[in-house]
């Protein structure tokens, strides 16, 4: 079980994010929340990638806009998660996610992102050089932002069943960025890795969940050393989870 901490962004803004595992273990990992929070099932994700040895912080990125949001996985949840998410500038969000890495205080850090989470691990790959490397699953939106070069190693997961993001998507990603490791699950839809949605597939996650370890791990095995606390970054553990 992880613990709710508090961190602040280079332009001050203070947000709530959920710890898992400890600065000892192996690897780190920012986990990047879906459109609904950081809710159940991320810190679930959390706490599983901690049996692993890495040690996770996922930001509440939706504190932004309202804090302590956390939906389920309804329409009417959709709807809502769409709307917060609309609220919040890309650059703000990526301020959040830089903090969150500065707070693993570690050499290296990794970053997985689901559903929303997945295009902003692709832009935080793009845009920032806090990441050595990034990995997302059915992340809508990153066929439109191909002109990005991603500045650290990239892996993608997407379902062949999944209506949100075409299979043109997935082929112009491919022709765009042929470098980049992209795995595609016959019969799988958007959201196949959450055990709450009615979407979920214990086979593609099982298989997505292996490939993603094996991939964070190998970019991350070589720690270049812990580093001092970035300046600005308030980490407050006052609460558990």
């Amino acid at each position: 079980m992880g613990q709710i901490i508090t961190l602040k962004a280079a332009d001050g803004h203070e947000f709530s994010a959920y710890e898992a595992g400890h600065a000892d273990m192996p690897y780190a990992l920012v986990v990047v929340q879906e459109i609904f929070g950081v809710n159940s099932h991320i810190r679930h994700v959390c706490d599983t990638f901690a049996k692993h040895g890495f040690h996770v912080i996922a930001p509440a990125l939706f504190d932004r806009a309202e804090p302590g949001v956390e939906l389920g996985y309804e329409k009417a949840d959709i709807q809502t998660g769409l709307a917060l998410r609309s609220r919040i500038p890309l650059a703000e969000t990526l301020l959040d996610l830089e903090a969150a890495s500065a707070a693993l205080n570690t050499g290296k850090v990794g970053i997985i992102g689901y559903c929303w989470g997945g295009l902003l691990a692709w832009e935080a790959a793009s845009q920032t050089n806090n990441f050595a490397v990034a990995v997302g699953w059915y992340g809508a939106g990153i066929a439109a932002r191909i002109n990005e070069t991603p500045r650290c190693p990239v892996q993608l997961h997407f379902g062949e069943a999944d209506t949100t993001i075409p299979h043109t998507d997935v082929s112009t990603i491919r022709s765009a960025h042929p470098e980049i490791e992209i795995y595609m699950y016959d019969g799988a839809g958007h959201g196949f890795g959450c055990s709450q949605r009615a979407s979920f597939d214990l086979d593609a996650y099982e298989l997505a969940q292996k490939r993603s370890v094996a991939f964070l791990e190998a970019h991350l095995r070589s720690h270049a050393g812990h580093r001092a606390p970035a300046e600005g970054i308030l980490i407050d553990k006052t609460a558990s989870s």
